[in-house]
């Protein structure tokens, strides 16, 4: 496999000056350095009785299934029922569109004022991981803003495109993922038409206190690189979308699958009385 391209990478203060609206036209990803120092605990500390997500499916990356899901309090995810399940990968996933003031404190500025996340179509997810849980090839259909707050992740990123990348069944709600799976191990023989794509392709590794912009529609892959790996991203939706019939044509698909086989939809959770 060739080389992967180079990730352009701003300070805080130069994406503020290019704004967010720019960083989109340009439709490439980005990473951006973040003011300030970040620390994981005190998301435990501050959200620790917030009713969560948790996915879990098995530690294979080329696990043909979907996740299951089961609302916990956070703190819950630390004990050893999820810290050290040899046979299963679990995430944390929560909205916390509803949150501003919790949002804000983590980060250490206005994320409303920068992002404008709380409408219905937006959301500003919470990610918490520990080593090895990998997000196999899928694209979204917003735009990402996803900020490391604790430990690292690596992003395989691959342009645009559809068919090049042999999607999975729309019908069954995975027409956002790709049958290849894990993009660092791609079988050329069955795959062909993924050479010019992975040509193009992006690798980096998010660090604590660092931002990385992903344009909708971008195929990416993540895995989480140590014990504890904790992150906000935004999704924000763009008029962009239209100028890519698939995208808008799988976000459709894929909301009314949800809805019917009641699939987990990143709405906020309703908290529940402690």
């Amino acid at each position: 496999m060739s080389t992967a391209l180079s990730v352009p990478r701003l300070s805080f203060d130069e994406f503020m000056a290019f704004g967010r609206r720019a960083l989109g036209r340009a439709d490439v990803p980005v990473v951006i350095t973040l003011p300030g120092e970040f620390h994981g605990h005190s998301v435990v500390d501050r959200l620790g009785d917030m009713v969560v997500t948790v996915f879990t499916e098995p530690n294979d990356r080329r696990n043909p299934l979907r996740f299951r899901t089961e609302e916990i309090r956070l703190r819950e995810f630390f004990t050893d029922q999820y810290q050290r399940d040899p046979g299963a990968w679990h995430r944390v996933v929560s909205n916390l569109r509803d949150n501003p003031a919790d949002i804000d404190a983590l980060l250490g500025f206005d994320a409303e004022a920068l992002f404008d996340y709380r409408h219905r179509l937006n959301a500003a997810n919470l990610w918490i991981s520990h080593r090895g849980v990998f997000t196999q090839c899928h694209f979204d259909e917003l735009e990402n803003f996803n900020i490391a707050l604790a430990g690292r992740k690596r992003f395989v990123m691959a342009p645009p495109g559809y068919a090049d990348y042999y999607p999975r069944s729309l019908l069954r709600g995975f027409g956002d993922k790709s049958q290849a799976f894990d993009l660092d191990d791609v079988d050329p023989a069955r795959f062909p038409r993924l050479a010019p794509k992975l040509a193009q392709r992006r690798e980096l590794i998010l660090e604590p206190g660092q931002m990385l912009y992903l344009p909708l529609g971008w195929w990416h892959q993540v895995e989480s690189l140590d014990e504890l790996n904790i992150n906000i991203n935004f999704w924000l939706p763009d008029r962009k979308i239209f100028r890519r019939p698939h995208v808008l044509g799988v976000a459709l698909g894929t909301v009314a699958y949800r809805k019917l086989k009641g699939v987990y939809t990143y709405k906020p959770v309703k908290q529940r009385a402690s």
